[in-house]
């Protein structure tokens, strides 16, 4: 059921395309639409990986998304004759049909019949045993752009074991689909964790690839090390495109909508308020059982490989319906300062998780400054300073035009 929208809720929705660096009543240029054939991903480009990997022995970080072309990378490479020892498995898993959260276990890959090692769920780095008999080790991971994302993370314990064990890291580069601005809080050191593990802003604006860059060049690795690292770019990239997945990056984020949402609906995850888990539009709604506000009703329930147990589950919700959002929306603070006075909780029950929340947010300032009664001009203003250092400490580790 599609929901009426307010005057207040076209207000919030049209502030979820406010630009990056600025305040929630700017909009911004949205970037040129791009088709498939105008890019290569590195993966696309075998020409500039497959002469490095002949006849060595080779380790795979691959999830679902990690192809070439309609073909996984791991049947594309077993063509191409690439030894291939053993696939490390993140959140997800390799084939991507692991909720968040879920337990990713050892196993093997039913259709190569290579030994899984999961790295993910508290064993985040690899052994040296599991490194010794290996020449590379590939990353060719979808991110989203978005730094509470743990895939980065996930590529920060292999860029150290890979320094630790002297195995070179070969990231075969993916376009971001939130690259086109930078924009949020800038990581606080006391909040570090899984969810958010360097001094970024949460919409960093880069792809693994520069991201594998500056962990090295800024020396995030533990004993200032540097990792052996060859990155294969995106050919015919620049950051300004609009760039469509062809595969879900992972199961709550469905579509190209969810995707641009998620840094603003990805903060309710430490509140009392549904994003839709548990419903075929998950990122694309907000709902609680006490709101008032909202025409628009939902009821989450279990859904296997997506959202086992979901907030509010079997509970019907009413709420927002953001399916006719912008399809190039921006993070806003908008729907979190709206919903913060919807609910007609505590504030200690609408932050339900209130410790979580502040490592999404990657600072406790935000959820201080909600509660404050600040408005998203003056939470903006809190930032400015450090994402415009940001801006500038990223440069030396770009790889794509910025416009």
């Amino acid at each position: 059921m599609k929901a009426f929208f307010s005057p207040l809720l076209l207000i919030a929705l049209c502030a979820l395309v406010a630009c990056g660096q600025g305040s929630d009543s700017e909009t911004a240029g949205r970037p040129a639409n791009v088709t498939p054939a105008e890019i290569r991903t590195g993966a696309e480009q075998p020409e500039q990986y497959l002469p490095l990997l002949r006849g060595q022995q080779v380790g795979l970080v691959v999830n679902q998304t990690s192809r070439v072309g309609d073909t996984h990378l791991i049947d594309y490479l077993r063509h191409k004759s690439v030894p291939l020892k053993r696939i490390f498995a993140l959140e997800h898993g390799v084939r991507g049909d692991v909720e968040n959260g879920g337990k990713v276990a050892d196993g093997v890959d039913g259709p190569s019949g290579l030994p899984i090692t999961s790295l993910y769920g508290g064993n985040y780095a690899p052994s040296a045993e599991q490194l010794a008999d290996l020449d590379w080790l590939l990353f060719d991971i979808q991110d989203v752009g978005v730094r509470f994302y743990t895939y980065i993370s996930s590529l920060h314990y292999l860029m150290q074991a890979c320094a630790d064990h002297r195995l070179p890291l070969m990231v075969l580069d993916r376009p971001n689909p939130n690259g086109d601005y930078m924009d949020g809080p800038v990581l606080e050191a006391p909040f570090k964790s899984f969810v958010g593990m360097h001094p970024i802003p949460l919409v960093h604006g880069m792809t693994v690839g520069e991201l594998a860059q500056m962990i090295n060049g800024e020396g995030w690795l533990d004993g200032n090390k540097r990792c052996e690292l060859t990155v294969i770019p995106v050919a015919g990239y620049h950051k300004q495109m609009a760039y469509s997945l062809p595969v879900r990056p992972s199961p709550n984020l469905p579509n190209d909508l969810s995707i641009r949402l998620y840094p603003s609906l990805g903060l309710f995850e430490g509140t009392s308020v549904s994003v839709g888990r548990g419903t075929g539009f998950p990122f694309q709604a907000l709902g609680h059982p006490a709101d008032v506000k909202g025409s628009f009703v939902f009821t989450p329930r279990p859904l296997p490989g997506a959202s086992e147990n979901p907030k509010h589950n079997g509970s019907e919700l009413h709420g927002d319906d953001l399916r006719d959002a912008d399809p190039r929306s921006r993070f806003s603070l908008i729907p979190l300062l709206d919903w913060a006075g919807r609910t007609g909780e505590k504030p200690e029950d609408f932050f339900a998780r209130a410790a979580f929340f502040d490592k999404l947010a990657g600072t406790d300032k935000l959820r201080k400054a909600v509660l404050a009664g600040n408005s998203a001009e003056e939470i903006r203003a809190m930032w400015q300073p450090q994402l415009t250092a940001f801006q500038q400490r990223r440069q030396p580790y770009l790889l794509y035009p910025e416009k």
